[in-house]
């Protein structure tokens, strides 16, 4: 009867064992999957207006994109983004320039846009050296 009993034990114990290793073989598999997925998409411009985040357009994928309800014009082209046209009176925001590199933004103040690049790559530099 004591012999019955450790075999009982031990298929238990050997079944738990099993489900736990699948689980975790499948738990590194989606992250390594999630992983795969973000590193394929590269940076990405998020636009932010007055201080609550709108949009998120990947500089993988070329665009022309209304912001604030058309105020400002944000284009995507060759893996850098910038700002084409803008209603606001000095314009500066469409002087910055193109940007490309997690940590670069534009910024159009009187609109209250705010345009950065992330880089949704977590082992990626956040600057430029």
């Amino acid at each position: 009867m004591k012999e019955k009993a450790k075999k009982t034990s031990y298929r238990r114990d050997l079944i738990l064992a099993v489900i736990l290793l699948a689980a975790a073989i499948a738990a590194l598999l989606m992250l390594k999957h999630r992983q795969a997925v973000q590193t394929a998409e590269g940076p990405v411009a998020v636009v932010t207006v007055g201080g609550q985040e709108v949009g998120r357009y990947p500089l993988s994928v070329d665009g022309t994109f209304p912001l604030n309800g058309g105020s400002n014009i944000l284009v995507v082209s060759g893996g850098e983004a910038w700002v084409s046209e803008a209603n606001c009176p000095d314009k500066i925001c469409m002087g910055m320039g193109k940007i490309s590199h997690s940590g670069e933004f534009i910024a159009c103040m009187p609109n209250g846009v705010l345009i950065i690049v992330e880089n949704s790559d977590e082992t990626a530099p956040d600057a430029r050296t």
